[in-house]
């Protein structure tokens, strides 16, 4: 299936309105944000496991990447707590579960082929670094390479931002508000933006926490056959 395909329009998704549709797993509901292809597709999702549910064992043949939002994620290599940001390069495998329920952000066949960094930061035992050029914004890199850059931003109440994004940006609003081209944007919403265009947002009374990618939108195609 094709959701919001079409990576030259701007798109917002706010996903505490979407409806959960089961996965091939039982226990495991997704709300899909967009999406190119079937079952193996290129994807980006909210799912949410269920207490004691699971996943069967798959290879990351495109890559995954996501954040736990709340609950504690876990597969073989560890536990992932909410505020963990992990990145299972192609090629990786794992058998998640969860045993005291859990919901992620998630997006697969976003990597470069020879990617093979394994990424696992924990956002709650890093800081906001002051940005130099946008007074009142606080930023915390994640990751970095030529392909794309992502991080977190804390913006702070009735900030401004303004942003170019020659190659495109996505954005998840973790925790706050903001607006953003006449959008009010709560917990849960999503911001894609296409290439050529500029975020144009203002944080709400209670300022805004965000996790943004950035130059990657030029990249978007379906997974390899």
């Amino acid at each position: 299936m094709d959701l919001h395909a079409d990576f030259s329009q701007r798109v917002v998704v706010h996903s505490d309105k979407v409806e959960w549709r089961a996965s091939p797993m039982p226990g495991v509901d997704r709300r899909m944000l967009d999406r190119i292809g079937g079952e193996v597709a290129r994807a980006t999702t909210i799912v949410r496991y269920a207490p004691n549910s699971r996943f069967s064992e798959h290879t990351h043949t495109g890559g995954e990447e996501f954040i736990v939002l709340d609950g504690v994620f876990s597969d073989e290599h560890g536990d992932f707590p909410a505020g963990s940001y992990v990145r299972n390069p192609p090629t990786s495998a794992h058998s998640p579960h969860s045993d005291a329920g859990c919901t992620i952000f998630v997006k697969l066949w976003q990597f470069q082929p020879d990617d093979r960094t394994h990424v696992v930061v924990d956002m709650n035992k890093m800081e906001f670094i002051p940005d130099a050029t946008r007074a009142g914004v606080g930023v915390m890199t994640l990751f970095h390479d030529d392909q794309e850059t992502v991080r977190a931003e804390k913006w702070a109440a009735g900030t401004a931002v303004s942003m170019d994004l020659p190659d495109g940006g996505e954005f998840l609003v973790l925790e706050g508000s903001m607006t953003e081209g006449g959008d009010q944007l709560q917990q849960g919403s999503w911001l894609r933006l296409p290439c050529a265009s500029t975020l144009n947002a203002t944080a709400g009374p209670k300022g805004v926490r965000l996790w943004a990618k950035l130059r990657h939108i030029q990249h978007a195609k379906p997974p390899a056959p």
